[in-house]
């Protein structure tokens, strides 16, 4: 029975096989020590002598576990037998055994295969695994419902823009940019309270470090509220939960990347403050006028942010209207609707939508849409559709901050950006 690196140290003095991917060789007056990478870890192998296999060869290997100060997990196995379960050619594009640090984002992009056979590089994704079942977790627990959604749509949820076209037997379709309609249809019909997390896709051409063009959105849809404020309530919650687990459950992949998470504690305080208000803070710290909340005016409020309430984070609410997607529920020249920004970058944008009927036609021409060219989306308010809002937050900018990478396409697995469709 095969046994993982991070149970050998249990069974001292006992024979077992493990199985994995050789990750180093060093060699030392007739011994070799061969450390084996599996997905738990890494073991150290004994050998009398020299085995004949390379750098990520796949190996069975059995042998006696032995107490041992010095290597990995406190035990190594001295081995008896070993089987060559695939080779590997030594030519490797990039080293998988040492510091990513040391490599380009292109040079681990290029070889994105490769490059995530590297232990750092791989615990992003293992920790983001985490980060998926939190959010779905904690919603789960306040009665939510997950949806799966199409992701091939007729038009685009946010005007028409940004759309990526996708040729569908005789007609033309595009790729979501969010389950936007379908979350307030599920509202509409009955279950109150969905949540989805899938792909999301923007025809923008960005080329920077927080920029993907497909990404993974956690999208939230909550019917009878009152008002935006009780979806900041809850996305409290929800981050809440997500740092305290994260903490917990993967203390060794923050103290590998030298990260932390916020108290948990800290979250509810973070501060609320208008658009308005939002740039003009931003501006005076800054020393310039600041007329949008552009990255340099994220990263300035989020330091405030930090200074006033303990933690890196904050809500900017009430949006002026041209800012915001169609449906997003006028206040005045204003919107119900928020962004939130943590650690110098927007991870989040939400807020209450417009739930009737007859105002939701008045806004239409106003963005050079019309009822028709909405197909049945209408139809959700014009039979009937409580007050409701929601949010997304998207998971690879949330990986990017709680690990303090410097590019968001580190926190995907296989990162789609204007040069980039492989592998």
């Amino acid at each position: 029975m095969r046994t993982l690196a991070k149970e050998v140290s249990q069974h001292i003095g006992k024979e077992i096989t493990v199985q994995g991917w050789v990750h180093r060789i060093r060699e030392l007056g007739g011994i070799s020590f061969v450390l084996l990478r599996d997905r738990s870890g890494l073991i150290q192998l004994v050998f009398q002598g020299s085995p004949d296999i390379g750098h990520e060869y796949v190996i069975s290997a059995s042998g006696k576990v032995e107490a041992s100060d010095k290597a990995e997990g406190g035990a190594e196995i001295h081995v008896s037998s070993i089987e060559v379960l695939a080779k590997a050619e030594q030519d490797l594009p990039i080293p998988v055994n040492q510091d990513p640090s040391q490599l380009s984002i292109e040079a681990i992009l290029d070889n994105r295969l490769i490059s995530l056979r590297n232990p750092k590089i791989r615990s992003i994704f293992q920790m983001q695994s985490g980060l998926v079942k939190y959010f779905a977790d904690y919603l789960r627990s306040k009665d939510f419902t997950e949806i799966k959604t199409s992701k091939l749509i007729s038009s685009g949820t946010e005007g028409g823009t940004g759309l990526f076209e996708v040729n569908y037997f005789d007609n033309k379709v595009y790729l979501a940019q969010s389950p936007q309609f379908y979350k307030q249809a599920m509202v509409a019909s009955g279950l109150e309270r969905v949540f989805e997390i899938g792909m999301a896709y923007r025809a923008e051409k960005h080329d920077t470090p927080r920029h993907l063009n497909e990404y993974v959105s956690m999208d939230v849809e909550m019917g009878f509220i009152e008002s935006e404020h009780e979806l900041m309530d809850l996305e409290e919650g929800i981050l809440s939960y997500i740092f305290e687990e994260t903490a917990k459950n993967h203390a060794d992949i923050l103290n590998l990347w030298g990260a932390t998470v916020p108290d948990p504690d800290k979250v509810s305080k973070i501060p609320r403050i208008p658009y308005d208000e939002a740039k003009k803070i931003a501006s005076d710290r800054a020393g310039k006028k600041l007329f949008e909340l552009n990255p340099e005016a994220e990263r300035v409020l989020c330091d405030w942010a930090a200074e006033e309430a303990g933690i890196e984070a904050v809500f900017v609410h009430s949006f002026p209207r041209r800012a915001r997607p169609f449906y997003t529920y006028p206040d005045g020249r204003s919107t119900k609707s928020f962004d939130l920004l943590f650690r110098g970058l927007e991870i989040t944008t939400g807020g209450r939508r417009i739930n009737d009927y007859n105002m939701l036609k008045e806004v239409l021409p106003h963005f050079g849409l019309t009822e028709e060219g909405l197909g049945g989306y209408m139809d959700i308010f014009k039979y009937g559709c409580p007050p409701h809002g929601g949010f997304a937050i998207g998971l690879e900018r949330l990986t990017q901050k709680i690990l303090g990478l410097a590019n968001v396409k580190e926190a995907s697995l296989f990162p789609r950006d204007r040069k980039r469709v492989t592998p």
